[in-house]
This record gives structure tokens, C-alpha cells and sequence, in this order.
């Protein structure tokens, strides 16, 4: 099962409301607005604060 991409489009950010852009390798959707990443494990983006990590942090599916 893939992403729905057309989905992805109506999730928001749950700590500011803002967008997200999912990330190259399609394991993650960041938010600019918190430069926060919100991990994607097999195709479902885990949209909890507490499971979000710093973009500078952030290596593939799971932070360091």
C-alpha cells in the first residue's frame, strides 16, 4: 500500500496547524514552520508531537 498523496494534502502539522512536505525519500513529512519531522512507517504518517523529530536530527524513518 502506497501514500495517498491526495491525502497527505489534507493533514496539517498537529503542533501549529501548518503544512507539511513529505520528504524525498517519502519517510517523513516536515514542517518548516516548527522545522520538525514526522516520521511515515510503512506508508502511515505518525502524526504525534511526541514522535516528531528536529530536521537536524532526522535520519530516515527514525530519529538518532
Amino acid at each position: 500500500m502506497a501514500l495517498n498523496l491526495e491525502l497527505l494534502k489534507l493533514l496539517a502539522c498537529p503542533k501549529c496547524h501548518g503544512e507539511l512536505a513529505l520528504l524525498p525519500g517519502r519517510d517523513g513529512l516536515f514542517c518548516a514552520a516548527c522545522a520538525v519531522v514526522y516520521p511515515v512507517r510503512e506508508d502511515i504518517p505518525v502524526m504525534l508531537e511526541e514522535e516528531a523529530a528536529p530536521l537536524d536530527k532526522w535520519k530516515g524513518s527514525r530519529p538518532e
